[in-house]
């Protein structure tokens, strides 16, 4: 299991490198203190950038020289590239043929190898495998990872150091590592918290995974259903089920229609660019309060803001 303590280390790795995001005050939240944190602003556009580069951070020295290699829909790749960048490393990123192409250029941009697979018909774990044969990268997890894990978790201590006083956090969930690490550090400091995962229900794994007690396994045709491209996951990890067990007070689902509105209300009401899986708490806010614990102090993390622009014009 993650700890408090590995969370404060990946924190020191990642000074300098990663931007204490702020809370936003949420307009016409209803008499509540509401904030967005806004994972937007990383470097990247995505909170991906802290598990990403905490990982390959923590890293020997001559391990991580080899060179690294990631797959991901986009956010988690941009993550590892743009590490890998900065600390001098080959990068090969494993992605799908449908990933958008905002985030395939900004992944090349920074300087990595991608290589596309089918979703439908290929795992993206057996290409990386594949690729990795008579090669000594090393492969750099999306979620399943302690490192990584404890990289997204330095979000919960920003956010208890700026709100000590926060009651409900909401977070999205795709493979888990975000809710993870996050409920991870915010039970820790303060138990009282409540941590809700938001996801959408086209792509509800890991919700079916919370209240059955055993990790639910969608396909990839279910997954490509939502618009919110960076929950896409098949299924959650042993270490971030585990830790979700653990911290994670429920989890909720949300509607397409409802996560295409939380984008267009970010947008003009916030001025806020967020991608729909980073929109997915915001939706939760908007359209199920009922399902929500009561809270006078509620931070809606922002998971990203690499929306297509083309996506972005039909949603306002």
């Amino acid at each position: 299991m993650v700890t408090l303590d590995d969370i404060k280390a990946a924190q020191k790795r990642l000074a300098g490198v990663t931007f204490h995001t702020p809370l936003i005050p949420c307009p016409k939240a209803a008499g509540l203190e509401a904030y967005f944190k806004p994972e937007s602003l990383q470097p990247i556009g995505s909170f991906k950038i802290r598990g990403a580069y905490n990982c390959i951070a923590a890293m020997p020295e001559a391990q991580r020289a080899q060179g690294v290699i990631a797959y991901s829909s986009g956010n988690h790749a941009q993550g590892v590239a743009y590490a890998a960048r900065l600390l001098g490393l080959k990068a090969v990123i494993v992605m799908p043929s449908n990933a958008p192409k905002v985030k395939v250029e900004a992944t090349q941009g920074y300087g990595a190898e991608v290589v596309f697979y089918n979703p439908a018909t290929q795992k993206r774990e057996e290409v990386a495998a594949r690729l990795m044969q008579g090669q000594r990268w090393t492969l750099v997890p999306p979620f399943n990872d302690p490192y990584v894990i404890a990289g997204q978790g330095t979000i919960g201590l920003e956010i208890y150091e700026d709100l000590p006083g926060v009651e409900l956090a909401l977070v999205p969930v795709g493979g888990g590592g975000l809710i993870s690490g996050i409920a991870t550090a915010l039970k820790s400091l303060k138990p009282s918290i409540k941590v809700i995962g938001i996801e959408p229900e086209l792509a509800a794994d890991a919700q079916q995974s919370f209240r059955t007690g055993k990790i639910v396994e969608i396909t990839a045709t279910q997954a490509g259903r939502t618009i919110a491209d960076g929950t896409r996951t098949l299924s959650l990890g042993d270490l971030t089920f585990a830790q979700i067990r653990h911290y994670v007070d429920d989890i909720i689902t949300v509607s397409e229609a409802e996560i295409r509105d939380a984008v267009r209300r970010l947008a003009l009401n916030s001025k806020l660019t967020i991608e729909p899986s980073g929109a997915l708490t915001y939706t939760a806010f908007l359209h199920h309060q009922s399902e929500l614990p009561k809270a006078s102090k509620v931070v809606m993390v922002l998971s990203g803001g690499n929306i297509e622009p083309e996506l972005l014009k039909e949603l306002l």
